[in-house]
Parts: structure tokens; C-alpha cells; sequence
């Protein structure tokens, strides 16, 4: 009895500290937090586990993914690129590049990286989507459809794929076509901004009249909106309301909106 109690009372069998988890999970860990919008966490775990040994190419894989979803897109798609030299087939990787260099504005190398993704059949929706994007910014109309097609298939209908086939059919100056994707979108996401400004579109092209103003818009985002509604009476061919569009775009912006007098001065002939 007393021999079983000095076991009890020694040092050694008491409860040792917890290890702290290896570099490698906490980096997953860190992806993980990143990805659900904790990115502040996220940075922390990242810091942590670069000072515990992290392996380089991880750690990489980690603060690329935190600048991908924290909307820094420049730095997440040099240090994709920098992953890419090291594995090229990495189709997440030349995914989320790709996607990386779409919202910066480079078509080119968001073209390539995107169509080594989509050529291996791992690819996600998000590539598909992506390649879509990329067909209307081309005009290439039926590739657009053949990537939204792929897209729906793989993600079931995902708002974000039905939002992008209403804006094709918008480039297209289908408005009725539009509306109808787009009514379908909203149904998936009634909270998307972007699919409720891309359905009024849609409906103002078709009633020929301007958007409202919503309550709580700041002059920039109406002045936009107004000169997109320029730009659908413009491939209407309505020119009177393009003018309009436009000119109340200028008004709106409460400062110079180069892009609607850019293309108010094209559509008046001034």
C-alpha cells in the first residue's frame, strides 16, 4: 500500500506537459484557419510553426494559401508560381495560381495555368469556373458554355457557376437568357451582392430602364452599376439611354468616373 502511494507521489509518473504538434500539422492547421476566414489565427500558426522547422515548400504552401484567401492576390500568385517550379502538376496549385493571376487582371498566365489544371482530371469546379471566365473574356462563347457545363456537373449547381453563365449570356446581350440563370443564382445565394447586381442588369436591360439606387450605396459602387446599365443600352443599341447611363454615372461618382466618360464620350460622339 505504502509502495503503491510513493509510485503515485513520484515525478515521474506525473502527467508530463502536452508535446506541441509538429511543424507540418500545425501548418495544416494554419491552411484550415486561413480558409474559414481566420487569417489573423492563421498567421500566428504560421509564424509558429517556420520557428519550430517548418519544411520550406510547406511553409510556402501555407502563407501562399493564407494570401490567396485573404485576398492578396499579387503575393499569392508569385509564391504559387515559386511551388509551381518545383512541382508543376500540382493541380490545386495551378488552380488557385491560375484563379490568382484571373483576379489580378492577368488573362495570359491565368489562361495557361488554368488550362494545365482543367487537363488533368483531379480538376476542381473552381478551375472549370475559372476557364469559363476566361472563354467570355475571349469572346469564345462555346468554349465558355462547354466550361460552365463541367463546372455544374462537378460542384452541383454552385451559385458562383450559375452567376458566371448569367454574366456570359449578358456579354452576349442574351438579357432574357441572363435573367433567367441569374433568378436561379439568387435563388442559390439570396445574400450575393454580386448576382443581385448582375440580375438587375439583366431586368434593366430588358424594361429599358436605369437602375435604383439601393439604399446604402456609396457613390462609387452606383456610379459603377449605372455605367454597367450603360453598357447593356449601348449593345442594345439605345442610345438615348446609354447617354443617360453614363452621364448619371458621372454625376453619381461625385468626382470624374474616367469610365463612364470614356465611354460616354464614345457612345455621344463628343
Amino acid at each position: 500500500m505504502i509502495l503503491a502511494l510513493l509510485i503515485a507521489l513520484s515525478p515521474v509518473a506525473a502527467a508530463q506537459p502536452a508535446l506541441p504538434p509538429s511543424p507540418t500539422v500545425q501548418l495544416e492547421e494554419a491552411r484550415r484557419a486561413a480558409a474559414s476566414g481566420r487569417l489573423d489565427q492563421a498567421r500566428l500558426m504560421i509564424a509558429n510553426a517556420v520557428a519550430a522547422g517548418a519544411n520550406p515548400a510547406e511553409s510556402d504552401r501555407a502563407i501562399a494559401d493564407l494570401a490567396f484567401d485573404a485576398g492578396n492576390y499579387p503575393e499569392a500568385l508569385g509564391v504559387y508560381q515559386k511551388l509551381l517550379a518545383l512541382a508543376p502538376d500540382d493541380t490545386v496549385v495551378l488552380e488557385r495560381a491560375g484563379i490568382a493571376a484571373l483576379h489580378i487582371g492577368n488573362v495570359t498566365v491565368a489562361a495557361e495555368l488554368i488550362d494545365r489544371s482543367t487537363a488533368k482530371p483531379s480538376a476542381s469546379w473552381r478551375a472549370w469556373n475559372a476557364r469559363g471566365a476566361i472563354a467570355d473574356m475571349k469572346g469564345d462563347w462555346a468554349a465558355a458554355d462547354a466550361a460552365y457545363d463541367q463546372a455544374e456537373r462537378l460542384s452541383a449547381g454552385h451559385f458562383e457557376v450559375v452567376n458566371n453563365r448569367g454574366w456570359s449570356r449578358l456579354l452576349r446581350g442574351d438579357w432574357q437568357g441572363a435573367a433567367e440563370i441569374l433568378q436561379k443564382a439568387a435563388a442559390l445565394d439570396p445574400k450575393s451582392v454580386r448576382t443581385a447586381n448582375n440580375l438587375e442588369l439583366a431586368r434593366a436591360a430588358l424594361s429599358a430602364e436605369l437602375p435604383r439606387r439601393n439604399a446604402g450605396e456609396s457613390d462609387g459602387d452606383w456610379a459603377a452599376r449605372l455605367n454597367d446599365a450603360g453598357m447593356a443600352a449601348k449593345l442594345l443599341g439605345d442610345r438615348k439611354r446609354a447617354i443617360a447611363a453614363f452621364t448619371q454615372a458621372l454625376e453619381a461618382s461625385g468626382s470624374w468616373y474616367e469610365r463612364a466618360a470614356n465611354n460616354l464620350e464614345a457612345v455621344s460622339g463628343r
